[in-house]
């Protein structure tokens, strides 16, 4: 299933749903730092490079919260 579909998509898309979805990509992007940090600190890595490569993907895991709280919030107000 085409994914932009399956997020747009939200008949039978509950709060609580959401919810667990956010819960899931906070611990998601929580990890990817956690792993990559101990990953460079192993491979002695300078923190800067592995910085910079790492804020796009953050950056797309943070535009994606943002999403899924607006929607949160829209599902909320409408019950």
């Amino acid at each position: 299933m085409d994914e932009a579909l399956e997020f747009t998509t939200t008949d039978n898309v509950t709060a609580q749903d959401v919810a667990e979805v956010i819960a899931e990509l906070e611990q998601y992007r929580e990890r990817l730092v956690q792993e990559t940090t101990e990953t460079a600190k192993r491979a002695k890595l300078m923190r800067v490079n592995v910085t910079a490569k790492l804020e796009p993907e953050l950056a797309k895991i943070d535009s994606a919260l943002q999403e899924l709280r607006n929607q949160q919030a829209a599902l909320s107000a409408s019950n």
